[in-house]
């Protein structure tokens, strides 16, 4: 499958990036043309971030001339474990600016466009049209169908890759291709038809990410995206490469383009469907495992987090079962239907995903915990409810019998 070139080249380059990229130009597909062609290229990284640090990296280094970064947070600490485009001088900076700075140090004659702000369905089509080729590093899928649907209506082609604990998907998508190319168009619509259900798939703060797998994943994207500026190769269109860091292995899924429209643009997207569970509050709680705890209630506490989140923080007497697992037909025939069940998860999105899975199995009597573990792990600091490795101890107060945490002997 060939693509023609995206960008036309420039001149010629400079003596200074003549030198710099000389093992770069001396490969025959590439070349000094494709090299000129990389010095026009315009090319948009969203999310300084995992993946948009080794992407950001080399596509200065194979010589791209104008970068654009979008990010509107600033480095913390846990980022410098798999965003290596910053350090440690630079926590409490933009990201941008850090970015921004490591990259200048790399390829001095680029030049760097800075977004420091947050992509939104008012600013996408401003920010994105004026690129070549964007590449989608970002976290959550909102974002990501914002950015698709904009190239899908700008006719930019997307470098989209998703990263969770040791497991990644890359692949190309451009829902207009040139007409004689050949190619299908095709998008992450045809991958993902709509958004998952918020918290149905965990972020990498709750499930963890490998940090040397987002170093693999982005320098793919980076040569994904340099394939099709200079016309080189096959690049990843209508092709899934799915990677297993664990196994060592590399697959690959077809991908086939449906025809479905980009829309609904976003803010126009229908609301996601809401569970009709109750919330119930740390303190009610609390209440209802003290009167479990004296055989006046009968429930089970579910945890749907991942087993590393819940080995860190607890609810004393939770069940685990990760959202992923209770969505399957084993996890629901897991739980009793003869219980109420009180689920939660991190602060509440899960938890409320979960809730709406049980609903639709026929489970009746159901809540959701308030603010989740967070909300749970505030009420043990101030002394109002149980913490991990506690049991229960009775107290009995002048007006009432009440059960506190006492530390486990």
């Amino acid at each position: 499958m060939a693509i023609s070139p995206l960008v036309e080249p420039v001149d010629q380059l400079s003596a200074s990036e003549s030198v710099r990229t000389a093992r770069q130009r001396r490969l025959p597909q590439l070349n000094e043309l494709g090299q000129r062609r990389l010095a026009n290229a315009r090319v948009l990284v969203l999310g300084a971030g995992g993946l948009g640090s080794p992407a950001l990296l080399y596509l200065a280094a194979a010589g791209v001339g104008t970068i654009g970064i979008v990010d509107d947070d600033d480095v913390e600490p846990s980022n410098l474990q798999r965003q290596i485009v910053h350090g440690v001088t630079d926590v409490g900076r933009p990201k941008v600016a850090s970015a921004a700075e490591a990259i200048a140090g790399i390829s001095p004659e680029a030049t760097i466009i800075q977004h420091s702000e947050r992509l939104v369905a008012a600013n996408a089509a401003a920010i994105l049209g004026g690129y070549d080729v964007v590449i989608d590093g970002t976290d959550n899928f909102p974002t990501r169908f914002l950015v698709n649907d904009t190239c899908a209506a700008l006719g930019i082609p997307l470098v989209w890759a998703s990263v969770l604990r040791f497991d990644a998907q890359l692949t190309v998508f451009w829902a207009n291709p040139p007409a004689d190319s050949g190619v299908t168009g095709v998008h992450l619509r045809d991958l993902f038809p709509t958004p998952p259900a918020e918290g149905e798939v965990p972020n990498c703060a709750e499930a963890g990410v490998l940090g040397a797998l987002c170093g693999q994943v982005g320098s793919l994207m980076a040569t994904e995206t340099i394939k099709l500026i200079t016309g080189i190769g096959s690049p990843l269109i209508g092709r899934v490469l799915v990677i297993d860091a664990l196994s060592g292995r590399f697959s690959e899924v077809p991908l086939l383009g449906t025809g479905i429209a980009a829309a609904p643009l976003p803010g126009e997207a229908s609301e996601p469907e809401q569970s009709t569970a109750v919330e119930i509050s740390t303190h009610d709680l609390v209440t209802r495992l003290t009167n479990r705890e004296s055989g006046l209630d009968d429930f089970l506490v579910v945890d749907v987090r991942e087993p590393s989140e819940h080995a860190e923080t607890s609810i004393p007497d939770s069940q685990l079962l990760p959202l992923g697992t209770l969505l399957t037909a084993e996890g629901l025939a897991s739980l009793p239907r003869d219980k109420p069940l009180v689920v939660h998860c991190h602060t509440g999105a899960r938890a409320n995903r979960a809730a709406l899975a049980l609903e639709g199995a026929g489970f009746t009597d159901i809540s959701v915990l308030a603010g989740g573990i967070v909300a749970w792990d505030a009420a043990v600091t101030a002394g109002e409810a149980p913490g991990a490795g506690s049991r229960w101890a009775t107290v009995t107060p002048s007006s009432a019998s009440v059960r506190v945490a006492a530390d486990a002997s």
